[in-house]
């Protein structure tokens, strides 16, 4: 048997440097006595390092504890790292970065409407005021539709001071986005671009640059409140798909850029919702997915090409579905229906994409009472939804066909006959 036993790392350094021995048939006192080389003590293994082998799932556990451990010294280290020159941390730092590199980019827009006074003169009166951001070194700007409406003249004032007289290139109701044009007379011009939109996440960091109450190139931060909103900003036109933001965004503010953290565009300040007319929270901003492709058609075109059904569309209600189920309706050969909302088709383009695809128009005319102008047919088909889009009014039909082009097939569910038919329509 061992005489001496190794029982721990300090008891096994204490007796390194003594040899042992096994005692032999003699007990210990005879020839039989073998010595045994220190190289040979140290391959015997203490008792304290006789582990048992590690599991892949133990491995795994520790690789995740020490992750989460350099995880939270991050944290720690994000929160109270400053630089050593400016003290500043480095989500300040970010801040200031985007406001460097983007305020000069973001124009104040004034504008000056046609008014008459007393003697029925014509003359210039102080009209709205909003934002805008320069997206081309030639002078082009995006912001608003309604910062510039019943404008007869708009101003356009730079960072360094200087003001332009603006043009406007196109408007586009329908998304609320408008493109104007100064001259820079050679003046080298800083620009905003344009980001991505497509991949936002509700959470993430955003910066508002504006000039709300005429305070020009304020920043503001928050993040994204949410995704996808349908908002309808008057009573013929719903924006589809707005950014939601808490971000401070109050008058002015309108037409000026909503950033990504690294300085991109990702949307158009378009509105609040707001009891006070000031900032409650609820931002919305019309994403920049939708405003590259407005953008690229005003600045060609002047307008926006957007796909169409080739029809003359009523809004459906009550009373016109009261008639059609009345008697004289009936006697007209009508059939009832039972709803009261949607898209009705008073008539259909002749030889059209929409023709072909098979919609039909309808063929007993009518007027609006008190109107000898307002006429339309009853007895077509009654337009209930496109693609995906529930359409009740008008509104949802436009916003339905917004980010349409022409040749593009549509999904179109009509009420015909007391039944729901779908249809494959070409835009034309």
């Amino acid at each position: 048997m061992v005489r001496n036993t190794l029982i721990g790392i300090a008891a096994g350094a204490a007796i390194a440097a003594v040899p042992l021995t096994i005692a032999g048939r003699n007990g210990g006192n005879g020839a039989d006595d073998a010595e045994i080389p220190e190289a040979e003590i140290a391959e015997i293994p203490a008792e304290s390092e006789i582990v048992p082998e590690k599991t892949e799932a133990d491995l795994q556990n520790e690789k995740i504890a020490e992750l989460s451990q350099k995880y939270e010294n991050l944290l720690s280290r994000v929160s109270t790292i400053a630089n050593a020159e400016t003290k500043y941390t480095i989500d300040e730092q970010q801040n200031i970065a985007v406001y460097k590199k983007c305020n000069e980019a973001v124009v104040n827009i004034t504008t000056q409407e046609m008014a008459y006074n007393w003697l029925f003169e014509p003359m210039l009166e102080d009209g709205g005021s909003g934002s805008g951001s320069i997206i081309d070194k030639r002078g082009y700007v995006v912001t608003n539709v309604h910062v510039i409406s019943n404008a007869s003249r708009i101003n356009i004032s730079l960072a360094d001071g200087s003001a332009y007289e603006g043009k406007v290139v196109g408007a586009d109701v329908e998304s609320d986005i408008a493109v104007l044009k100064f001259d820079p007379n050679g003046k080298e011009l800083r620009t905003i671009d344009f980001g991505n939109s497509n991949n936002l996440k509700v959470g993430q960091k955003v910066i508002a640059i504006g000039n709300p109450f005429a305070l020009e190139r304020t920043m503001t931060t928050g993040i994204i409140s949410g995704l996808g909103r349908p908002i309808q900003e008057s009573s013929n036109v719903i924006i589809r798909n707005m950014i939601q933001t808490d971000a401070a965004i109050n008058p002015g503010n309108s037409g000026g850029p909503l950033l990504d953290s690294n300085g991109k565009m990702i949307g158009i300040n378009t509105m609040i919702i707001s009891n006070s007319g000031s900032s409650a929270g609820l931002g919305f901003a019309v994403p920049v997915s939708t405003a590259q492709r407005v953008v690229n058609d005003l600045i060609q075109f002047g307008k926006v090409n957007r796909g169409k059904i080739a029809i003359t569309p009523v809004q459906m209600s009550s009373t016109i579905a009261n008639y059609i189920n009345s008697a004289a309706g009936q006697a007209a050969g009508l059939s009832k229906v039972r709803i009261t909302n949607g898209i009705l088709v008073s008539a259909v383009t002749a030889e059209s994409s929409t023709e072909k695809s098979g919609l039909r128009g309808g063929t007993f005319p009518v007027r609006q009472r008190y109107s000898r102008s307002n006429s339309f047919n009853l007895g077509g088909d009654i337009i209930t939804q496109i693609d995906s889009v529930q359409v009740a009014t008008y509104a949802d039909y436009m916003s339905a066909l917004e980010s349409k082009h022409p040749g593009d097939t549509v999904s179109v569910t009509v009420y015909r006959d007391g039944e729901y038919v779908k249809l494959s329509v070409k835009l034309d």
